[in-house]
């Protein structure tokens, strides 16, 4: 069975929408944290996408004749680049979500209004 093309755009739309509506129906703010994981881990399918080849072989070019059709090794550095970036924000949202409970006592965004400067 060969899938479309577009297949894997498809999916990562999907992934995103479902990512944005976890977001706009979260009550709490880690759970709005780890919606915006799922929004960014979308960004992984799409570069998959782009950097996949039919029939391509490792970008590591020792041992391969000229015209070996490889993958795109700027994709790879791109996900790996994503996954740091990644990381980084979601330890920064959960540290500032750990001091609004600390300074509120609560988690929820609805109740967080009297913090707003």
């Amino acid at each position: 069975m060969t899938l479309p093309a577009d297949y894997p755009y498809f999916i990562a739309a999907w992934i995103l929408l479902c990512g944005l509506y976890g977001i706009v129906r979260s009550r709490h703010l880690v759970h709005m944290v780890i919606s915006l994981t799922v929004v960014q881990s979308s960004t992984y399918v799409l570069l998959l996408a782009i950097g996949f080849r039919q029939g391509g072989y490792a970008p590591v070019f020792a041992g391969l004749h000229t015209g070996v059709k490889v993958v795109d090794p700027i994709v790879q550095a791109l996900m790996l680049t994503d996954v740091v970036v990644e990381t980084t924000v979601v330890a920064l949202l959960l540290a500032m979500v750990v001091k609004a409970h600390e300074k509120s006592g609560t988690t929820s965004p609805d109740d967080l209004r009297f913090l707003r400067g």
